[in-house]
């Protein structure tokens, strides 16, 4: 029974956590507000410019690592999983960009350490091993990142970067699903290669 309430109230959760923007319990000491516990458009706080920098960051490194793995592959299905992901995540980078000007986030505009020893590995890898490094680097990049949106849904300020995370979060879910998916499946083939 206590297992059946606590699975309603999870149910209920990501409703309520999409109805808050503008989240005033998270108001900068210095924001400007339109109306009591209503933040000014493009008043960010904290979590509102540590996700768009994360974010920003992770976007791009999608774009990059996905450019590799379409050149690389020789799998269709991974070929066409990277092929999504540089769409995908370009359309993404680019929305985000166009609200972190607006609310003067500055965006890194170079990989990250983590992004580029990543790049380097899959670079060393052919074949098999670089279709099951890459997506489990993919499952793992895109679960940090439902982690950030659901961070920035239920703690950001600024109601347009809210709804840039709200609007992401599904797609983003489906490519950690298609990306497990993949992973599943390849590494089946794989292991049934080795024992034929």
């Amino acid at each position: 029974m206590r297992a059946l309430t606590i699975a309603a109230g999870l149910a209920f959760l990501p409703a309520y956590a999409f109805a808050q923007f503008g989240n005033s319990g998270f108001l900068a000491p210095d924001t400007k507000v339109d109306a009591l516990g209503k933040p000014a458009p493009n008043e960010t706080n904290y979590t509102d410019r540590s996700f768009a920098q994360l974010v920003a960051a992770g976007g791009m490194a999608e774009v990059v690592l996905g450019k590799l793995a379409a050149g690389k592959t020789g799998q269709d299905e991974v070929k066409a999983f990277a092929n999504r992901m540089v769409n995908d995540h370009d359309k993404a980078n680019g929305r985000l960009r166009g609200i972190a000007d607006n609310s003067k986030i500055p965006l890194p505009d170079a990989l990250d350490p983590d992004s580029l020893k990543m790049r380097a590995d899959l670079e060393r890898l052919d074949g098999a091993q670089f279709d099951l490094a890459y997506l489990k680097g993919q499952v793992i990049d895109h679960q940090k990142t439902v982690q950030l949106l659901i961070w920035e849904i239920g703690s950001g300020q600024d109601a347009e970067i809210q709804g840039f995370a709200k609007m992401t979060l599904p797609t983003v879910l489906e490519h950690l699903q298609t990306a497990r998916d993949l992973q599943a499946q390849l590494a089946g083939r794989y292991q049934l290669s080795k024992a034929e």
